[in-house]
């Protein structure tokens, strides 16, 4: 995969800081521009293009909320900020991530490899091209074309514009939205546990209160506002 431009907006010197040192550790990172105001990245926007946005929320002047609104054409939005009561929000502006301050380089770590799957995803869009039967769907990846049997599917997980069924043994990217594809008759069997995940039941071992273990060990986040989901399925 080539560099991917990104721009890092701040109005905390410390916190560029720490942004900038940890993106220089990626060669797919390109850091293209640095920034203490959304105006100042506004202007340099108009004339380049860029991959990624890693964008703080409260600035003087224009919030990074404002500033995402303005450059919803930037493929990757991250937004690095202690307001987690701001993290909704966000991800109504096509968020990819929302990494709270304070952190270190693991929780960074984990956004650049969000990204580079995000990005891998979009280059190879993948749609569901037909079905047969009621437990098998076709994958359709270029011109290549894979059987996915829905009952092996462990989980669903959301991917910005894309989802990713996950089963025991690989990754299917397609695009669609989790919402679409829930919203499909062939997928009644599972029930939407967070914003970004749906699970089968016959594949949860245990329910925490912010969490479900999967018999596979994977752990899935639970969803505030989707608990009543889980509790439908006991």
């Amino acid at each position: 995969m080539q560099a991917l431009n990104c721009i890092i907006v701040d109005d905390d010197e410390m916190d560029r800081l720490l942004v900038v040192s940890y993106a220089k550790r990626f060669s797919i990172l390109q850091i293209a521009g640095v920034f203490e105001t959304a105006e100042s990245a506004l202007s340099f926007l108009e004339n380049n293009p860029v991959d990624i946005a890693f964008l703080d929320i409260e600035m003087p002047g224009k919030s990074g909320l404002e500033l995402r609104q303005k450059a919803l054409e930037i493929p990757v939005c991250v937004f690095i900020s202690s307001h987690t009561e701001s993290a909704a929000e966000t991800f109504e502006l096509q968020t990819l991530d929302f990494i709270v301050k304070p952190f270190k380089f693991p929780r960074f770590e984990q956004t650049v490899k969000r990204i580079e799957e995000f990005m891998e995803i979009r280059t190879k869009a993948s749609l569901f091209e037909s079905t047969i039967g009621g437990d098998v769907v076709f994958v359709k990846t270029g011109h290549e074309q894979t059987k996915v049997k829905l009952h092996e599917i462990l989980y669903l997980e959301a991917l910005k514009n894309y989802t990713i069924l996950v089963t025991e043994h690989k990754r299917h990217c397609v695009l669609s939205n989790l919402g679409e594809i829930l919203q499909d008759e062939k997928f009644h069997s599972f029930t939407r546990v967070h914003r970004s995940y749906a699970v089968q039941k016959q594949f949860i071992e245990k329910i925490g209160s912010q969490e479900l273990l999967l018999k596979s060990g994977v752990l899935i986040p639970l969803g505030r506002s989707f608990k009543y989901n889980v509790k439908t399925i006991i």
